[in-house]
């Protein structure tokens, strides 16, 4: 899903990680990686350790297909025949309600949960003001010398027709009905997120028990690196002062997890440039212009779908009121980049952190 897609590579798998460790536990697992490029328009990595090579590559093959097979779920560019995503409910908004798969149903019922959860920054019925950004991103980056901003009065207008209750879910029936014409969801603060935790449980419960799945950025680790010397594996964010990170000096920070997930969303990776600024594409549902209190943050849950909705979240709203939220919630932790550079983060997020004494742990 080209320009839904709110997070790209901002955070780095740590390929040697860190302890510079290549070989096989006892002779018994090997590390293998692959990589692939045909689902959600984003890079996806795999790495792993399993006993053989054809092992690993059937994996990384099942979760190809699976990830290909949501895509086109929760696509709102595209139409697939035979099959009902989100663009066709768009494309039914006001008219009629549409029957889809059950992965559509569960995906919209978690954003309208959270949504109201929370202080409502990530909103998946968003989507006609963000197709005004779209175009107008789109047209800046053809055509550099005439990059300009929405007219404020046109995002106003495409506000009015943003009420996620509107969304209408019937679960008895699997459908979804827009009742607001102008309506259209959007889906792209969540969908990778959402697709990436569902293809880590579905993959491990086939016996992919230690490994790390990065969908664009959306980090899911699985278990613990079996090289049988590291007890966590260790996971880079990157600076987003230093765009091209080529070794670990470029890097903002190390943390240490296993069987969670690690989301960033920043300033940095999808802009345009109108007159000298750059306008990126973290809106904000109350100012409708992009956010600017942070460079970026970073959130480390359980979860892949709630640290992508919490991403967003996190990063489009004021500091004190970002980390009173996520201090509300158990398994969530953040760190902040502020405009100066200055970081913040939550205790549990600093117990995890290499700048903090965290490591890998030596296996005894």
């Amino acid at each position: 899903m080209r320009q839904n897609t709110t997070k790209f590579l901002i955070i780095l798998l740590m390929m040697l990680f860190l302890s510079g460790c290549q070989t096989a536990q006892k002779d018994e697992y090997s590390k293998f990686n692959e990589s692939f490029y045909d689902t959600f328009d984003t890079l996806t990595q795999v790495v792993g350790y399993t006993k053989s090579e054809q092992e690993f590559k059937t994996y990384v093959e099942k979760i190809r297909v699976r990830f290909q097979e949501l895509h086109r779920y929760y696509d709102i560019y595209n139409t697939y025949e035979g099959l009902n995503n989100v663009k066709t409910i768009n494309d039914n908004a006001g008219v009629k309600p549409v029957h889809v798969d059950q992965e559509i149903i569960d995906l919209i019922l978690f954003a309208k949960e959270w949504y109201k959860r929370t202080d409502g920054k990530t909103n998946i019925a968003m989507g006609a003001v963000l197709e005004i950004w779209h175009e107008y991103r789109e047209a800046g980056m053809d055509e550099p010398q005439n990059a300009k901003l929405p007219p404020m009065e046109v995002l106003q207008d495409a506000a009015n027709h943003t009420d996620i209750d509107k969304i209408i879910v019937d679960t008895e029936n699997n459908t979804v009905f827009l009742a607001d014409q102008r309506m259209r969801l959007n889906v792209g603060a969540i969908a990778k997120g959402y697709a990436t935790e569902i293809v880590a449980k579905e993959i491990v419960a086939e016996g992919f028990t230690s490994g790390i799945i990065s969908a664009g950025g959306n980090i899911r680790v699985l278990g613990k690196p079996l090289d049988g010397v590291r007890e966590r594996w260790g996971i880079g964010i990157q600076n987003p002062d230093k765009l091209i990170v080529s070794d670990e000096e470029n890097m903002l920070d190390t943390i240490f997890i296993n069987n969670a997930s690690v989301v960033s969303s920043g300033d940095y990776q999808r802009y345009y440039i109108v007159d000298g600024k750059a306008v990126h594409h973290l809106i904000d549902p109350q100012t409708l212009m992009p956010g600017e209190y942070y460079r970026a943050v970073t959130v480390v849950a359980e979860d892949s779908g709630l640290a992508d909705f919490f991403s967003t979240e996190v990063f489009l709203l004021p500091y004190e009121q970002s980390r009173k939220l996520v201090d509300s919630f158990d398994g969530i932790e953040a760190i902040w980049v502020m405009p100066d550079g200055t970081v913040e983060a939550t205790d549990g997020m600093e117990k995890i952190m290499k700048s903090q004494g965290a490591t890998g742990a030596r296996a005894e």
